[in-house]
């Protein structure tokens, strides 16, 4: 059983996914594979290199995140030139470890944690898709708390993201991560024994 697992901003995706994997889920963060895309020992830092030059390395060598964020953070074209590079290293990442699984558990919850999952598309790579959704006021207050924003600075950055609401309506299910941590696990809990009954069918 292949899960999509996303979110937005501040709505608590991580924990959720935290609760997913103490729980039995095989857990696969998609952001954790492209940052492993980025280092040395990979065939893609050096197509990378090759389009973006050498001045994205740091003095070891090693590609510079912010240094690379900031070239594509304002320019579409070479966000999208930079995805073409990462993406099918991911995929086939992806692959390798769903066979590994799966030659361990035939009939293993796998959840993918993929935080552009609406944005890019990517629905009919998952058998069902999971938000984990909390209310823009209460992402506000976290993201304000969390990282010392204004109300304007919190909201601005949540605007960047495609809305909550609209994530909702796509999703196959909803985690609401609204209220308490006690409240959230009791629905992780309910949600993973039905995809666990699913993955058998």
């Amino acid at each position: 059983m292949r899960v999509g697992l996303t979110g937005s901003i501040a709505t608590g995706k991580s924990t959720v996914a935290n609760m997913f994997r103490e729980l039995g889920a095989h857990v696969i963060d998609s952001d954790e594979i492209s940052h492993t895309a980025l280092k040395k020992t990979q065939k893609t830092h050096k197509q990378i290199v090759e389009v973006f030059g050498e001045s994205i390395l740091d003095e070891n060598g090693d590609i510079d995140r912010k240094k690379l964020g900031a070239i594509v953070f304002n320019d579409k074209q070479k966000l999208t030139l930079l995805e073409s590079i990462i993406h099918p290293y991911v995929q086939q990442k992806r692959k390798e470890i769903e066979e590994s699984i799966l030659k361990k558990e035939k009939n293993a919850v796998i959840i993918y944690d993929v935080p552009l999952l609406f944005e890019k598309h990517l629905e009919s790579s998952f058998d069902k898709t999971i938000v984990v959704y909390a209310k823009k006021e209460i992402q506000i207050e976290r993201l304000m708390k969390r990282q010392n924003l204004t109300y304007d600075e919190a909201l601005k950055l949540i605007n960047l993201q495609m809305d909550i609401e609209e994530k909702k309506q796509k999703a196959d299910f909803v985690i609401d991560n609204s209220y308490s941590l006690e409240n959230t696990k009791k629905q992780v809990v309910r949600l993973f024994e039905k995809i666990k009954l699913m993955s058998y069918i």
